[in-house]
């Protein structure tokens, strides 16, 4: 199978099962957690209070981007310079100078 694949002027990736999952999970989590700081926010709740539920949900994001990057990493790039594709090493060193602002 092959990880990636170009679509038109995008790159796509293919996941496994268990990886869709467990990215789609998350997304869920942090979605919650959002919807509750929402309504914090609605309910007039004091300002802490909701900087510490802020501050989770960013957490939870950087724990996402690890968890994506990661996976990136094994798959993508170790395949696209096996297949002599080096670029995608620039392209790595790009998307972690964004990361890390």
């Amino acid at each position: 199978m092959k990880e990636t694949t170009e679509n038109c002027c995008h790159k796509i990736k293919e996941r496994t099962d268990k990886e869709y999952k467990d990215l789609l999970n998350r997304l869920n989590r942090i979605e919650g957690q959002i919807r509750g700081i929402k309504g914090m926010v609605e309910r007039d709740a004091y300002c802490t209070d909701i900087l510490i539920q802020v501050a989770a949900v960013n957490a939870a994001l950087n724990s996402f981007n690890k968890v994506l990057l990661s996976n990136h990493i094994k798959t993508c790039v170790i395949q696209d310079i096996r297949d002599g594709r080096e670029d995608t090493v620039e392209e790595l060193l790009v998307t972690l100078q964004k990361l890390m602002k």
